[in-house]
């Protein structure tokens, strides 16, 4: 497992996390990431696994996010997703990037890693982030309300 090095490609036009084509997970612990790596391998996976550990999705990921919802929140879903992705990075949280290719079958990925502990899991799309991982609800605070009745009184 190769450390995660951001660049152009993992981004919008305007800058914002969005690597296209690979799956992004969250971890309560390093060991948990890395036994996830070993998984995927073991489940045939052949692309390349990049690992986060909390300050580098604080630094690198979460900086990308910047000033992209001013003056008005974007259309995409991308600025809420870095938001949870900082939640949990804020929280300790490690992440692997994994490389999906077409021979990926993105079931087969996420029942790999979920016993390793995986909290969410998001696969960039060309156009749509599928959540392939969700978290269990809690009263505690979130940065962002999703889901269709966020606008709800």
């Amino acid at each position: 497992m190769k450390p995660l090095v951001l660049d152009s490609t993992m981004t919008t036009m305007g800058g914002v996390f969005y690597p296209t084509g690979q799956m992004f997970a969250l971890f309560p612990d390093e060991d948990c990431a890395r036994q996830a790596a070993l998984a995927l391998q073991a489940a045939g996976h052949q692309g390349d696994v990049a690992y986060a550990s909390p300050e580098v999705i604080l630094q690198e990921i979460v900086h990308t996010l910047g000033t992209a919802d001013a003056p008005l929140p974007s259309v995409g879903a991308e600025g809420d997703m870095v938001r949870r992705i900082a939640d949990l990075a804020g929280s300790g949280h490690h992440g692997i990037l994994i490389a999906v290719n077409d021979k990926d079958d993105t079931d087969t990925l996420v029942a790999a890693i979920a016993p390793e502990g995986a909290v969410t899991a998001f696969y960039y799309r060309t156009f749509i982030i599928e959540d392939l991982i969700s978290q269990p609800a809690d009263d505690g605070p979130q940065s962002v309300l999703v889901g269709t009745h966020a606008a709800a009184p």
